[in-house]
């Protein structure tokens, strides 16, 4: 429940591009046409499904304070966390070297059409930002951060490519002139953000349960009080009447 929870969480509810609006510059720049925005997304979906698992390794065992303890209790005191952004960029750096070499060699075409944006996912803020956030909101397990990261990833794919269809389909529109390309295009985004917070209510049902039940509880309490006060007025009323 867990990990599905942090799936649909990571896709609709913590968007990186409607949420938090990391990765822009690319989201904006390849999403002209459906083919190359495919094509970008599945580099990113992967690039974060090996770099986050890979950085949140870094951060329990080399980064975090306490984390060299594996290697004696001398090591213990030492906390490298102020190396995490050299460390999470060098990864990302490598995996997207590795995304590059495996693209121009399988799809000539795509890497033309993608052009410098492909080499610049390892600068993509949604990249890192998936590792930083995997960071700060201390994800447990290495499962946990496989699916974080394939799931932002997936978030990531589907914003860009729900804008590129919408900009192919807007190219035959009657648009004014003032608006015409980034101009609609931001409007566009911002619309498609405002549906997406509609997606904040998906998993809070629970936590409402819980509130509910923790209220019942506390009612509970306060009644079962109420009457152990009144039982003592009257064992006390009961004793003055004997004294008398």
């Amino acid at each position: 429940m867990e990990h599905l929870e942090l799936f649909f969480k990571a896709i609709f509810v913590d968007n990186m591009v409607f949420a938090t609006f990391l990765g822009m510059c690319s989201y904006l720049a390849v999403s002209k046409k459906v083919s190359t925005a495919v094509g970008l997304g599945a580099a990113v979906i992967f690039v974060m499904a090996i770099t986050v698992p890979l950085n949140w390794l870094l951060d329990q065992y080399i980064l975090k304070d306490g984390a060299l303890v594996w290697l004696g209790e001398e090591y213990a005191a030492y906390d490298l966390s102020f190396l995490s952004f050299i460390m999470f960029i060098a990864t990302i750096a490598t995996m997207v070297q590795l995304v590059e070499i495996i693209v121009e060699k399988f799809s000539p075409s795509l890497y033309n059409s993608l052009g410098i944006f492909l080499p610049l996912i390892a600068v993509n803020c949604a990249i890192l930002g998936g590792s930083l956030f995997m960071q700060s909101r201390e994800i447990q397990t290495l499962g946990l951060a496989f699916n974080y990261g394939v799931s932002s990833g997936i978030g990531w794919f589907l914003a860009i490519l729900a804008i590129a269809a919408i900009r192919e389909k807007i190219r035959y529109s009657n648009v004014p002139a003032p608006l015409r390309g980034l101009g609609i295009t931001f409007i566009i985004t911002g619309l498609m953000a405002i549906g997406f917070m509609s997606f904040g209510g998906m998993l809070t049902g629970g936590d409402e349960e819980e509130a509910t039940e923790q209220t019942a509880v506390v009612k509970v309490e306060k009644e079962d009080n109420l009457a152990t006060v009144e039982e003592v007025k009257i064992e006390a009323t009961n004793e003055k009447e004997i004294i008398k």
